[in-house]
């Protein structure tokens, strides 16, 4: 299982894209709401998240997935239920990935220290000791996922279906999306 978290003021397009593309691919997938089932994004999108924080069953977890958005973010820091998922998955060797500002929130708890990471440009303080790559739309070391911004959400996405399923399935779904 995939949780997508949703907090307050999320960057929707990080967190609709990867979604989408991970449902097209047989990926189970559930939205979380941080906040209660109805979260409203930064640009007050409101969307219907599957389950909330606390029905999130960790034993089924293979990845989590943090969007980006100052709110979105802040609100991921405010929600100590979110925060030990994150630390459980990565603890317990599961795929943890996040984009835009959401890798700060992974750097805030050491998931990034020693590893090659991207984040929104501007955010790089808040990286602590991650090794930044530059100019590129999403990194992969190994269980750490890491995209740059709303405009990578497609990419970012494809990497997470590669991760769980290979690039055949990540490259199937990049046809039938039309991706040039």
């Amino acid at each position: 299982m995939v949780y997508i978290l949703l907090g307050t003021g999320f960057e929707e397009t990080e967190a609709i894209a990867p979604l989408d593309l991970l449902r097209r691919a047989g990926i189970p997938v559930m939205t979380v709401g941080l906040c209660g089932k109805t979260v409203y994004g930064g640009h007050n999108i409101g969307v219907e998240a599957d389950i909330t924080v606390g029905q999130m069953d960790l034993t089924d977890l293979d990845m989590i997935v943090l969007p980006g958005g100052l709110g979105g973010v802040a609100s991921i820091r405010s929600c100590q239920e979110a925060l030990d998922a994150v630390r459980f998955a990565w603890n317990n060797g599961k795929f943890v990935a996040a984009i835009c500002a959401g890798p700060t929130v992974l750097a805030d708890l050491g998931i990034t220290d020693g590893k090659h990471a991207t984040c929104y440009p501007g955010c790089e303080d808040g990286m602590g000791n991650a090794i930044m790559a530059e100019n590129t739309p999403c990194v992969r070391d190994d269980k750490l996922i890491t995209g740059t911004s709303a405009g990578c959400a497609i990419p970012f996405g494809l990497m997470l279906i590669e991760a769980l399923k290979g690039k055949e399935a990540a490259d199937t779904i990049k046809k039938q999306i039309v991706i040039r």
